[in-house]
């Protein structure tokens, strides 16, 4: 039986109909790949998201995240699948060989995912962006940062976010007063608040590194002095890792995805919080915008995604379904009852979706 989250013909159709990637295998870079692998990821992706995804969605909404004492605990069935999607080397699918990815073609890595945000959008929140993260240190990292941040996250044994918007600087990123002061290591002290941060806090993994904007001390007012830094919640020092002074200051409650932690983030309320810069000052919102560019089109997928499922699921419904006659025999008491998607109106509402 088909699954009820994404329509593998259709999927089909676009990849080798309609953008016919099998044309890729003619490339260098794609020559040892072939429609039989892709199909094969493809099969794997949808059995994942079907068996393991989808049965923690509901009862992980009920549940929901627990925000105590500055941690946040996500529900406890997130933790097998989540498992299985970091050992089944989803996170980087169609990321470089050469940074622990498997290599395939974005648009086959995208096809393969949009079943997961269809069948649980809480739980792939966390990997979403975690890989935006990890790319950041892949473009704007350096050889240090991307082997103690970047292989930890496109492994899927940390997680990452993106710490933008505070109290009172939302759309104008301009106003933002995190503050970060030069040591004379060359790290940062970090200091001040971050809100609205998805999968800001959670015992997923045993870290989680924050892409959080800041500004340096007597840098340029607005965006123009703005800078990013790496902020793990716990840093390494002397091969272990140890509490870096960012706590949750609690959660939102958010519609629908209450098994997805958006967090108020603290940033050194004990002066202990280190950051290390990526780039260079002042130059935070050009980078930062790699990642941001990412979660746009990631928000594609997933409405995409949902109307899949919205789609496949209201389908099902309406084959099953048995209510009134056929629009022919309306008048006739004795006609049997047929499913809804026989009525004229009903199969215009699914054709409309």
């Amino acid at each position: 039986m088909a699954n009820l989250f994404v329509d593998e013909r259709d999927v089909k159709f676009v990849l080798y109909e309609q953008l016919d990637i099998e044309q890729l295998t003619n490339t260098a870079k794609y020559a040892e790949y072939s429609k039989e692998m892709y199909d094969m990821v493809l099969e794997q992706a949808w059995k994942l998201a079907e068996n393991e995804m989808a049965p923690a969605n509901r009862k992980g909404d009920q549940e929901g995240c627990v925000w105590k004492d500055g941690k946040v605990s996500v529900p406890e069935c997130y933790h097998r699948p989540f498992k299985m999607y970091q050992e089944g080397g989803w996170l980087p699918i169609s990321e470089d060989v050469e940074v622990g990815g498997q290599g395939f073609p974005v648009v086959v890595g995208l096809a393969a995912i949009e079943a997961f945000g269809a069948a649980n959008l809480s739980l792939f929140l966390f990997a979403g962006l975690t890989h935006g993260a990890a790319r950041l240190l892949e473009v704007y990292g350096t050889e240090e940062q991307q082997r103690t941040y970047m292989d930890k996250l496109y492994a899927g044994e940390w997680c990452g976010t993106m710490c933008l918007t505070e109290p009172q600087a939302g759309s104008d990123v301009g106003a933002l007063r995190t503050k970060a002061t030069r040591n004379d290591d060359g790290t940062y002290s970090i200091s001040g608040t971050k809100i609205f941060i998805s999968c800001g806090d959670h015992d997923l993994t045993e870290n989680i590194v924050h892409m959080v904007l800041a500004r340096v001390e007597g840098a340029p007012p607005g965006t123009k002095g703005i800078s990013i830094f790496i902020i793990p919640k716990k840093r390494l020092e002397n091969g272990e890792l140890v509490d870096n002074d960012v706590v949750c200051g609690g959660i939102e409650h958010k519609l629908g995805i209450h098994g997805s932690p958006t967090c108020v983030l603290n940033f050194g309320e004990n002066n202990n919080c280190i950051g290390h810069l990526l780039g260079e000052e002042n130059q935070g919102m050009r980078i930062m915008f790699q990642m941001m560019n990412e979660s746009r089109l990631f928000c594609g997928l997933q409405g995409q995604s949902h109307a899949s499922a919205a789609y496949l699921h209201a389908l099902k419904f309406a084959k099953e379904r048995a209510q009134g006659p056929e629009a022919s025999r309306l008048k006739d008491p004795t006609a049997p009852k047929v499913p809804i998607i026989n009525h004229p109106d009903v199969r215009r509402m699914l054709m409309f979706m």
